[in-house]
This record gives structure tokens, sequence and C-alpha cells, in this order.
């Protein structure tokens, strides 16, 4: 509760958009006390991110933003993420954590076939394979016939992809003759497009391997918001000492009771360049 009232604080206080906002529902930041009270404040939507596009939601200036990333909207612009030194860190921290969960550790050599760029899934996973020393192969996306090279000629345990582009592997390798279990990995830490059981089963059986699912949208921070562990496999772990989450019905906009089934809203509760109040994330 103590890092929500500082969020709301700062971004009252900073982000014209959100003093906007706040004050158009009559609400002031210490008015709200707990986690059940967050159901007074304004939605921030993707809508509104596009309408302050480029820097209009950063609460700092821009001497204190180190990276920036976009996500490529239809018409071209639709949202840009700032990040202070110390949002690289929590970032590394989250992603770090997420690896862990799959079991991975500094003995792990992780093909990292996300797209870096201004995508944050590439440099996201790379600083947390980092922060955990493991050893990383900086692929991206692209070039197959030399991803199937150095899948087999590095030998590494871990590759990071979406799903779909895991299972192109696949098939490309199968038709240059390649058993893709005779390569060394052992988990795929698979996200950035929707999924499901048949899709990994798919991959498990074609690999070998163990296939988890990551969780992260670029608006909030990027991957490692929540990831499924090596034992439960049973959903994923939200990280709740960085974010709030919240379930609602996108008809009626109401919170749903826990369980329920329903459109995910997040309240970032750490980060510093850019922080999301109730951000209704269409998932």
């Amino acid at each position: 509760a103590k890092r929500l009232q500082q969020t709301l604080e700062r971004v009252y206080h900073t982000v014209g958009f959100y003093k906007k906002s706040f004050d158009a529902a009559k609400i002031k930041p210490d008015a709200i006390k707990s986690i059940a009270d967050m159901q007074r404040l304004p939605f921030t939507t993707r809508k509104d991110l596009g309408d302050n596009y480029p820097f209009g939601l950063f609460a700092v200036p821009m001497n204190n933003v180190v990276r920036l990333h976009a996500a490529s909207g239809t018409s071209g612009r639709s949202a840009v993420f700032g990040y202070t030194k110390r949002d690289i860190e929590t970032w590394s921290d989250l992603v770090a954590r997420s690896l862990v969960a799959a079991g991975i550790t500094k003995n792990d050599i992780i093909h990292n076939a996300f797209g870096y760029g201004l995508f944050t899934g590439g440099l996201g996973m790379h600083y947390g394979a980092e922060k955990i020393g493991a050893s990383v192969i900086p692929m991206s996306g692209g070039d197959v016939k030399r991803q199937l090279m150095i899948l087999q000629d590095f030998g590494p345990t871990v590759l990071c992809s979406t799903p779909s582009y895991a299972l192109h592997l696949a098939e490309e390798g199968t038709a240059m003759g390649l058993d893709m279990k005779s390569l060394k990995l052992r988990v795929g830490i698979f996200g950035a497009e929707l999924w499901n059981d048949t899709t990994r089963d798919e991959i498990e059986k074609t690999f070998g391997i163990t296939a988890l699912n990551l969780f992260g949208l670029s608006e909030v921070i990027g991957p490692g918001m929540a990831m499924e562990c090596l034992e439960g496999r049973n959903g994923m772990h939200v990280f709740e000492d960085h974010f709030i989450v919240e379930t609602i019905d996108p008809e009626t906009e109401e919170v749903l009771p826990e369980g329920s089934e329903g459109e995910l809203v997040f309240t970032t509760l750490t980060k510093e360049a850019n922080p999301l109040i109730r951000y209704r994330t269409g998932d």
C-alpha cells in the first residue's frame, strides 16, 4: 500500500495526464488507502498511450531516461516506453526471477531468439540472463539456417522465442534432416504471443524439452511480469511486489472476485520513468 501511495502521489504531481484524469474523477491520491480503494481510480488505456505519444506519460525528465523502447502501432505510432537506470535494474531482476523459476542457472547457455531493438523481448531477456550469470547468445530473430547452425554448434540448453518461431525452427530443421531432439536444449521459455496446451505439447514433443510460458507487456515493463514455474506449470506467478493486478469485466468495468476470468488491469509500483495506473491490457 505504501508503494501504491508513493506512485499515485508521484504521477499526480509529475504527469499532466494523470493530474487531469484524477481531477476529472474528483479523486486525490491520498484518498486511496488500500488496494480495495483502487476501484475509484480511472483506467489508463491504449488510446491514452497513443494520445500522449511520444513522451507525454513520462514522470521523469529526459536526462533521467537511459533507454527507450516502443511497440509498433498499426499507424506506426502507438506508444513509447522510457526506462531510468533503476527501471533497467528492476526489469533485469524480474527477468532473472523468471529464469530462476524455469530452473535456469549460470551453468546454462541461453539461445535468445526474441527480437532485439525497439521490441522489449530481446534486450529484456538478455539483461535478466546476464543477471543470473548464464551465457547468452544474442541471436534475435531471422536467418533460420544460422539459428540452426548455432543451436547445433554452441550447444545452448535454453531456447527463448515466440512459440510459433520455435515451431518454425523445428520445421526447417527437420526438413534439413536435423533431429531437434539431438540438440542440448532442455528448457524453452516462450511468450510474446498467445499459445495453448496443444502448441506446448507439440513443442515439447518435437524438441524433447519442457516448455514454459513467460508473460510481459511492453507498455508495463516488458517480459518478466509473470512466469510459469518448472514445478507447478499450472498458471503463472505474477510478481506482486512490483505490480498490482486486477481482473475486470470488460463490458461493465467492474472489478471481479478472485479466480474469475476477465480482462487484466495492471498498476506499476516500482516503475520510475513511466508508471501506469490501472492500465487496461485488453488481455
